[in-house]
């Protein structure tokens, strides 16, 4: 485990830093978000990170209380990692990053990977409420909690259960939403999000 390193200022945001601003301790506590992921998962839905660099994020983020690491129960066996709530308390950091850096997206370039989760936090800050929304893109389904205060914000693949609404939309205008070019309620009335459900959620977005 790497020493910790400090900018010695006496000021939150400095402080703040210290845990978060290393290169991809961030980008860890999204795919957390999503829930507990195993060592191999988080590696493969971090294109770029090299091995030794994520053991070593992963190690310090336990040490300064963000995550905690525990075994599976038989059959799986495995070893997972998982936010603290100080961990989860990093969510509306995310949020405001992603806002921020909206305007940095531009057109996908041939080089960037996606994965179809990665679009939940801009839909998220689209979405007022509570209650599960499942997402269908080309590049794969995920699911998101809307509102929830504890546990898991997304996943991937189907809602665990009943969706409150279910969200249907192709690349281009995802891509649109995530840089703020349009709004979920306007991409809705032109046609091109179809929302399906019977919950609140889905009635609020076909009335908007």
């Amino acid at each position: 485990m790497s020493p910790r390193r400090s900018y010695d200022q006496y000021c939150s945001a400095a402080r703040a830093l210290d845990l978060v601003g290393d290169r991809w301790t961030l980008l860890i506590v999204r795919e957390l978000l999503a829930g507990p992921r195993r060592y191999t998962d988080l590696h493969a839905d971090l294109p770029g990170v090299s091995t030794d660099v994520l053991a070593s994020r992963l190690k310090d983020m336990e040490r300064d209380g963000l995550t905690t690491r525990r075994k599976l129960p038989p059959p799986g066996a495995a070893f997972v990692y998982e936010l603290t709530g100080r961990g989860r308390a990093l969510l509306p950091v995310l949020q405001a990053l992603g806002r921020w850096g909206e305007a940095e997206l531009g057109e996908r370039r041939p080089t960037d990977a996606v994965r179809a989760h990665w679009f939940a936090l801009p839909l998220l800050r689209a979405l007022e409420g509570e209650g599960l929304v499942e997402v269908r893109l080309e590049e794969g389904d995920f699911h998101l909690r809307v509102g929830a205060e504890e546990g898991p914000v997304y996943g991937d693949g189907p809602a665990p259960g009943e969706a409150d609404a279910c969200l249907t939309m192709d690349a281009a205008t995802c891509e649109a939403v995530a840089r703020g070019e349009t709004g979920l309620a306007d991409a809705v009335r032109d046609g091109r999000v179809a929302v399906t459900g019977d919950g609140m959620l889905a009635k609020a977005l076909k009335e908007a």
